[in-house]
């Protein structure tokens, strides 16, 4: 692995850290999408979603009146950043994955700086020009506030700080912040496996904030991964043209149709791009050509929701015991403290 300090974005409050892996992020997309259209059936990881393009429409879904869970997470940390700040204790180091633009996470700061001096704030995301413009915000508006930006996919920056080790000051508790229901797209067992990386960055006594979504109605469910404007089907189908882009694919984007589905038993929300017609489709970069049949589909995203039990034992599994879970005034979404033992 290759860090890089971007000198850009250096300064006494401010710095952006590149980590590479030997492949570039277009290497590692053409190796996923090879793979992944490759196999029976055909998925694509749903980390590819994140584009500049897709980031924005992102943002846009995050202000459906569908899409529930960024409202009622927002809600839970715009009434109780007060309460978690003083069950994290301090002073605390910040590191958060999967950051983006950083809408929500003021809440949690401001609680934060209320009770210590200043703050070190490490947010991780792949989308760089994303995390660089909200991490500047940031320092700008909060004068006792320390950043240290990765520009990052989650498995280099948590295997780097498990080698590198977390700066923390004296008697300082490091808290990794887990927002927006992300872990529910990973499988259980991978959930695990990933939520096991986090622990290993973490001593005994430090901490897990991780947002989860609630089971709930199949038909509030479907809705907030299928709006009627088709935010969320423009979302989904942009990944295809991301391939169009970058690995010269030469997918008829009208020719498939976004699908979500939710299955009870699994207590997920599947979302898939599904071929209208019989078809084959040539991938220049990739020197491949990839074969549908009709109402074939590529699985994009699975969101698993869950229940106060299943939270309970995602932590005990791996290395941490759930303390405390606020929710909002609906009970729709969750905010877990896991504290690592």
């Amino acid at each position: 692995m290759t860090t890089a300090v971007d000198p850009r974005f250096t300064d006494t409050r401010f710095t952006v850290v590149r980590l590479t892996t030997g492949d570039d992020v277009t290497g590692a997309f053409a190796d996923d999408v090879r793979a992944g259209l490759a196999a029976r059936p055909k998925a694509l990881p749903p980390k590819y979603f994140y584009d500049a393009l897709g980031s924005h429409l992102f943002e846009a879904i995050c202000h459906l009146p569908e899409y529930y869970l960024t409202a009622a997470e927002e809600e839970i940390l715009a009434h109780e950043s007060a309460a978690i700040a003083a069950a994290l204790g301090a002073p605390v180091t910040v590191i958060e994955l999967g950051s983006g633009s950083s809408a929500k996470t003021p809440h949690l700061l401001s609680a934060l700086l209320a009770r210590q001096r200043a703050l070190h704030y490490l947010p991780i995301d792949i989308a760089a020009g994303v995390l660089e413009r909200s991490s500047r915000e940031l320092v700008q508006a909060y004068d006792r506030l320390h950043v240290t930006a990765y520009a990052s996919d989650f498995r280099s920056a948590l295997a780097h700080l498990a080698d590198a080790g977390v700066d923390r000051g004296d008697g300082e508790r490091v808290v990794v912040l887990f927002l927006g229901s992300t872990i529910g797209n990973l499988e259980p067992e991978a959930s695990r496996e990933f939520l096991g990386r986090v622990r290993r960055i973490l001593a005994p006594g430090d901490a897990l904030l991780l947002g989860a979504d609630l089971k709930k109605s199949a038909d509030v469910l479907i809705a907030a991964y299928d709006d009627p404007l088709g935010v969320t089907a423009a979302f989904n189908l942009n990944v295809l043209a991301r391939i169009n882009r970058e690995l010269g694919g030469a997918f008829d984007v009208r020719r498939f149709r976004h699908r979500a589905t939710y299955d009870a038993d699994a207590g997920r929300v599947e979302m898939h791009l599904v071929s209208d017609s019989a078809q084959t489709v040539a991938i220049r970069g990739l020197g491949m050509t990839v074969t549908f049949e009709e109402g074939e589909s590529i699985h994009t995203e699975s969101s698993h929701k869950y229940d106060r039990d299943q939270l309970s034992e995602l932590a005990r599994d791996s290395g941490f015991a759930l303390e405390r879970t606020w929710l909002d005034a609906q009970e729709r979404f969750s905010l877990n403290l896991f504290a690592a033992v």
